[in-house]
């Protein structure tokens, strides 16, 4: 399955054939709208604007770690701030660390036959 992109590159026109998985554009768009939640950082009232989805990888990541969606974000900005000095973009960084945390979970799934299956 692809469909054939043509775009102007520096040599000139360029065909390419891009392999898209159909999964990746069925999902409902509300996943993709921002909503902005009032949270509490280490005792700090403050608003976070992501989209929706994020905010579902949040609820994951807390209900592994049994714990709160504030008190996760919590501990990620004291980590930041104790390791790296604070962060100027904390929504920025919260998306990376859900796409942190699905990388992981995919890389899991990934290697556990492999690891099972060389180790024994």
């Amino acid at each position: 399955m692809g469909r054939l992109i043509r775009h102007e590159g520096a040599g000139g026109r360029v065909v390419q054939r891009v392999k898209i998985d159909p999964a990746i554009l069925d999902f409902g768009m509300s996943l993709a709208r921002p909503l902005s939640r009032s949270v509490r950082l280490n005792g700090f009232a403050t608003c976070l604007r992501l989209e929706e989805v994020y905010w579902e990888v949040l609820s994951e990541i807390a209900r592994n770690n049994d714990c709160s969606i504030n008190a996760l974000l919590s501990y990620v900005d004291r980590e930041v701030h104790l390791r790296h000095g604070g962060v100027k973009n904390f929504s920025g960084l919260i998306r990376v660390v859900c796409v942190m945390h699905l990388s992981n979970a995919v890389r899991g799934t990934t290697e556990a036959p492999q690891k099972q299956f060389f180790w024994g």
